[in-house]
């Protein structure tokens, strides 16, 4: 999961990309990027670290340009090093420079990587982006074919999910794997400016004219002569009629006041908690979140059954989201700095304490023993989905199964191991029921039903060979 924006027709277009990357800000926090164009060379600036800490004023002031792409990466695909940051940049010994940010996670990436490298194309890192890049400026330079026409080979070819910005000097390319897997949507700001990003809350707060969702396998093209819209059907690439959009954006990425594949995410979340309250007898004094993705969750599931919502464990914004930190032992920590209950709140009450979902479960282990340590009498958890017990190829961070609780404990295994007095899942009819279009969403994290092919190998046991980090010349 990272996030993507990109920027079209605004002098200022690096402040614009800035903007919008710090309201996705929560999709990505290990690292950022941008790549901006003054329509004769592109400028690219990365590195680890948050928004607000790599691009200031200062750093800004030195990216004039009319064009901007930009990324914050959560590593799916890689390790955490600036090599695997975003976005992209390729140079061409033919005089286009190209750039490129991509959100989502490529399952036959090792087959293409060998096809590329065959070819001789060079690589510096072990990133999805890199490869969807190499794969486009290959088809220009070398097949001598159209942007377009590279982009509609990319799709037949190159299975996963990637929702992608794209552009050289003076041109911005926008487009969505046939699937539909991660969010993309694109806005035309009242100064006349386009821009596209991952979630439409990064596009809100630019002054939107219009806003629309990019279709799955939609390209588009943006350049001096306005926005043009390369028609493409996504079932040529795909199998099925179906799109497969990630259920779980919905239950747990997006940030709440985001528009998804055709939902408001605020009020899915709400119609999860009412639906768990409809399946729930527990009688508690109170419906408590693990803030902030399961506030409204508990909202629903409080207005539902009538019983007061309370915020008793207040949450520090200032530290990031655990489930995306790379390594266990810092997820256990930002833990203790990142929850802590309301003074004399818990004491003798029964608790029902609701989060979206668990994975790992050690996050919530934690939480409830601080619950317990405050006086809670009884803690009954509720869960916004069904359990998590296969690993997510489409970029979400669980390569493998070893890591799901839910996928290695029976249901009283993980009861007892988190020492709650009651667990109730969402179920996958129940699951179902809170979109009005559950066929064209992706559940595979919960049955296993894959909708795209996985070819994706353990990274470190394929050996690579034109490995340089100083050579960027194709």
């Amino acid at each position: 999961m990272c996030g993507i924006v990109g920027v079209f027709g605004n002098k200022n277009a690096a402040d614009l990309a800035t903007l919008a990357l710090f309201a996705e800000q929560h999709r990505g926090q290990e690292s950022c990027g941008l790549a901006v164009s003054n329509g004769s060379y592109i400028k690219l600036h990365k590195r680890m670290g948050l928004v607000k800490d790599v691009f200031t004023p200062e750093v800004l002031e030195d990216f004039p340009g009319e064009i901007a792409i930009g990324h914050v990466r959560y590593p799916t695909c890689g390790n955490s090093n600036e090599y695997n940051s975003q976005p992209h940049l390729v140079e061409t010994l033919y005089g286009p420079v190209f750039s490129l940010a991509s959100n989502g996670d490529i399952t036959n990436y090792n087959q293409i990587r060998k096809y590329l490298e065959d070819e001789g194309v060079f690589f510096h890192s072990f990133n999805d982006g890199e490869l969807l890049i190499r794969y486009i400026v290959n088809k220009l330079v070398y097949k001598k074919q159209t942007i377009a026409a590279a982009i509609r080979d990319l799709m037949k070819d190159i299975k996963g999910a990637y929702s992608t910005v794209f552009m050289m000097q003076k041109e911005l390319y926008i487009f969505r794997d046939p699937n539909g897997i991660r969010p993309l949507s694109i806005a035309k700001l009242t100064d006349g400016t386009y821009v596209a990003a991952s979630e439409s809350c990064a596009l809100d707060l630019l002054g939107v004219e219009w806003k629309r969702e990019v279709k799955p396998a939609e390209i588009i093209r943006i350049s001096d002569k306005g926005m043009e819209v390369f028609e493409n059907d996504a079932r040529e690439y795909r199998s099925g009629e179906h799109d497969h959009h990630c259920i779980f954006e919905h239950i747990y990425f997006s940030r709440p006041d985001s528009f998804e594949f055709g939902q408001n995410v605020y009020e899915v979340r709400k119609k999860i908690g009412g639906v768990l309250a409809d399946n729930d007898k527990i009688k508690p004094d109170a419906v408590v979140p693990v803030p902030d993705s399961a506030n409204f969750i508990a909202l629903g599931y409080a207005e539902k059954k009538k019983i007061p919502y309370e915020m008793g464990l207040i949450r520090n914004h200032y530290v990031g989201r655990t489930f995306i930190k790379p390594d266990q032992t810092i997820r256990d920590e930002s833990v203790y700095q990142k929850f802590n209950p309301l003074p004399n709140f818990f004491k003798d009450k029964i608790v029902v304490l609701v989060d979206d979902s668990i994975v790992r479960g050690t996050t919530l282990k934690k939480i409830v023993k601080l619950v317990r340590k405050k006086g809670a009498k009884e803690i009954h958890l509720r869960i916004g989905s069904p359990p998590v017990r296969f690993s997510c190829f489409y970029g979400i961070d669980t390569p493998t199964q070893s890591e799901l609780i839910a996928h290695q404990k029976s249901h009283q295994e993980i009861v007892d191991f988190l020492e709650v007095d009651s667990l109730m899942y969402m179920n996958m009819e129940m699951m179902q029921r809170v979109v009005p279009d559950p066929e064209n969403h992706c559940y595979a994290c919960f049955n296993g039903d894959y909708p795209i092919k996985l070819e994706k190998e353990v990274f470190k046991n394929i050996e690579y060979k034109n490995w340089d980090f100083n050579d960027h010349v194709l």
